[in-house]
């Protein structure tokens, strides 16, 4: 846990935001993969650790904004408990560590919401994402379990949203040691990709390197020389000469803040002429983008101008033609680079995705787009000092993705479906960095994991 003192700030600055109600917050539960004592690696919600701190299951947190006071409602362990996990803390010891000092049984937590029920008091709660959590809240709230989601909050959403979007310095501090983790985790999986060696065995080495440095993995690691498969979970190939191996990879601190970084390496360490070609425009795209980023700069705007770096290096390799400008307008480079530029990444990789992305990276007057490729981007508004994103391009050849688009004849004035075939052995190529917006520009987080063709050669060798 960090300092008492800046959950207690935290609070604070909700019971301004939200002024009346009460807010329920439910923390996760152990769940079972295949009998109950057999456990999940237990991972707490966010936003109850993001108020409260406390990290492990069965507890409940209350913020009364009439009142002003805040609860803890969870359980003390008993002697059948401490005989097979040893002495435990009391759940007054850790209110105390988050600066509350109010405890109750979670029997007493029904208690309360349906007080504030009888009374016709607003409980506001935010979208629950696990089955069990929204059984609790349909109990406790006399509602049906599966419309949890609907029923959520927006004013709470959209108050939690704008104070876990500027990131404090002790969670800065924790992201970059976040990466700094993943540092040596895309160093070592760099130096074991050579010919004949199995995916499995890298996913093994790097996964075991988060485990041993902080929290474990960020999210399920992407490691793959099939590549153009954006989320790729499989790890069954083995690595062979003039494939690239993408891996997207990421590590959680005890206190569970996230890194997320891809870099693509060629097997055997040796960039072919045509991996090259490939590489350095999609690098281009990557520091460009970076370069781009500062207070007030929107990330749509900074995906669109990674698009046409992409865009304008697929014309200079023959993939392209006619105006990039236009060709991005219209969506073509879409079949090159499908998805947003990047993300927001704090507490989740994914930060607070589970708030819904619309409420985190929308807003009245920003709207989604319903573009192929551009409906992807999670976060379309402008950049703040405190904001921590990915910067993530990529250039991919996705066989289905082509042959769909050529069969209709998509984007013939903009795309030379003819050429293509000599490239489909590139898979994908993406690099990812994680950038904190400072008051003035962009911080790159952690240390400079090597992406250059030369840096990333002279690992391999």
């Amino acid at each position: 846990m960090f300092k008492s003192e800046v959950y207690i700030k935290r609070r604070e600055q909700l019971h301004k935001l939200m002024k009346s109600g009460v807010a329920l917050f439910i923390g996760n539960n152990e769940s079972p993969f295949n009998y109950p004592a057999n456990t999940y690696h237990f991972r707490q919600d966010s936003d109850f650790l993001y108020y409260f701190g406390i990290d492990l299951p069965g507890f409940a947190g209350v913020m009364d904004f009439d009142s002003g006071t805040d609860t803890i409602f969870g359980n003390d362990f008993d002697i059948d408990d401490i005989i097979w996990m040893g002495p435990q803390p009391t759940v007054r010891d850790l209110s105390a560590k988050c600066g509350i000092g109010n405890t109750s049984s979670m029997k007493q937590l029904e208690e309360k919401i349906q007080d504030a029920l009888s009374k016709r008091r607003k409980v506001h709660f935010l979208p629950p994402y696990r089955g069990e959590s929204k059984m609790i809240l349909g109990s406790l709230l006399k509602e049906n379990p599966c419309q949890m989601k609907t029923l959520a909050s927006p004013d709470l959403i959209r108050a939690v949203v704008s104070m876990r979007s500027i990131k404090e310095k002790v969670e800065i501090d924790e992201i970059e040691k976040a990466v700094d983790i993943a540092y040596e985790m895309h160093v070592t999986a760099m130096k074991m990709c050579r010919q004949g060696v199995k995916e499995q065995d890298i996913f093994g080495a790097i996964e075991g390197i988060a485990l041993s440095k902080g929290g474990g993995t960020s999210f399920p690691i992407i490691l793959s020389i099939n590549g153009q498969t954006l989320h790729n979970h499989a790890h069954g190939n083995t690595l062979k000469k003039e494939k690239m191996m993408v891996t997207d990879a990421g590590a959680e601190t005890n206190l569970h803040y996230a890194s997320d970084i891809t870099r693509t390496t060629p097997v055997g360490g040796k960039f072919s002429a045509m991996q090259k070609d490939v590489y350095e425009v999609v690098l281009r795209a990557n520091t460009e983008a970076i370069r781009a980023t500062k207070p007030g700069v929107s990330n749509r705007d900074v995906h669109f101008l990674a698009c046409r770096v992409i865009g304008e290096g697929m014309k200079e390799l023959g993939l392209m033609k006619g105006d990039i400008d236009e060709a991005v307008a219209a969506g073509a480079h879409a079949l090159f680079m499908p998805h947003g530029i990047g993300h927001m990444m704090g507490l989740d990789v994914h930060d607070m995705e589970a708030l819904g992305e619309n409420y985190v990276g929308y807003n009245s007057e920003v709207k989604r787009s319903d573009q192929f490729g551009t409906a992807f981007l999670r976060f379309a508004l402008p950049y703040k000092p405190g904001h921590v994103f990915t910067i993530e391009p990529g250039c991919y050849f996705i066989p289905e993705l082509i042959e769909k688009w050529k069969s209709e004849g998509k984007f013939k004035e903009f795309i030379n479906y003819d050429k293509l075939s000599k490239f489909m052995p590139i898979g994908g190529i993406r690099i990812e960095d994680d950038v904190l917006i400072t008051e003035k520009g962009y911080k790159v987080l952690g240390k400079p994991i090597p992406k250059t063709v030369k840096e990333i050669e002279a690992v391999c060798s």
